[in-house]
Formats: structure tokens, sequence, C-alpha cells
């Protein structure tokens, strides 16, 4: 059970021990991408969805989402995160939405899944807001993008 960060050696789920880390600045950004027919994708972009302004509702709860990380993600450890950042990237071709989330933190571990909860709760907002106009709403693409600091040093996807 040694080579597990979050079993100890009697078999039992821990935390990961931060302690002994320094603080860093850390960062991370992460997409998601919103597929949808496109009537439901143009009302979103002239405002006609019955809710109210979709992507600024979004982008409100992807923040929160970020923001409530550790309460939703066991063994996640709760930090005081600095700057949380939601862009939406419209291709109007395809009918689609790319969601960005950049997080930031100075603390002892990164916000990976800080930026991968922001993204999905921006995009289940998304289609929480639209699904009474299209059920066929699919979520998609969503991975990390980017990490930096941290012992581990820094990640950027290639593809």
């Amino acid at each position: 059970m040694g080579d597990f960060t979050h079993i100890d050696e009697n078999g039992q789920v821990r935390m990961v021990d931060v302690t002994e880390k320094k603080i860093t600045l850390r960062t991370a950004s992460a997409l998601a991408v919103i597929k949808m027919n496109p009537d439901t994708f143009d009302k979103i972009y002239k405002g006609h969805i019955k809710k109210g302004n979709v992507l600024e509702t979004a982008r409100i709860a992807g923040i929160m989402g970020a923001k409530k990380t550790s309460e939703l993600i066991p063994m996640c450890h709760l930090i005081n995160i600095t700057h949380a950042k939601i862009d939406f990237f419209p291709d109007f071709q395809k009918k689609l939405i790319k969601i960005i989330a950049s997080i930031s933190v100075s603390a002892q571990t990164g916000v990976e899944m800080e930026a991968l909860c922001a993204v999905s709760v921006a995009a289940l907002t998304i289609y929480d807001m639209c699904k009474s106009s299209d059920r066929e709403i699919i979520i998609t693409e969503m991975c990390l993008l980017e990490k930096k600091g941290g012992k581990s040093g820094e990640f950027i996807r290639s593809s």
C-alpha cells in the first residue's frame, strides 16, 4: 500500500499531507466543450433563452464551482483561490461553445481540480438553462489544458 498517495499503510483513505510543501504560485486552466442544436446556440447569443443571460450565469456558476471543489471531490484540499476566470469561445459554424477556466493560487497544492470543476459547473449551468429547448446538448472534451507551479512543474497539453 506504500505506493498510493491517498491510502495509508493500513489501507485507510487519507488526504495527502502537504504540510512540508512550499507555498508557491500555482495556476491551472481547463477546457470543456458544449455542443447544441443551432436554434439553441442562436438563442443564447441573441439573448432569447427564457431563464436569462446564459453565459454570465454560467460564468458565475463556474467561479462558484472552483471555490467549492474541496466540498465536492474527496481528498481535495481546501485552498484559498486568489483568481478565477471563465471565458467562452463560441464556434458559430459548429454551434458549440468552448469554456476555459483559469485558476490561480499561492498555496502548497495545485488548482487542477478547481479548474476542471469550474468548466464542469459552467457547462452544466448552460445545459440547465437551455434544457427546455434542447435535450440533446452534449458536454464533451473536458480536460486539463495546463498547470504550472509546484514540485511536478509545468504541464501543457500537446493536442
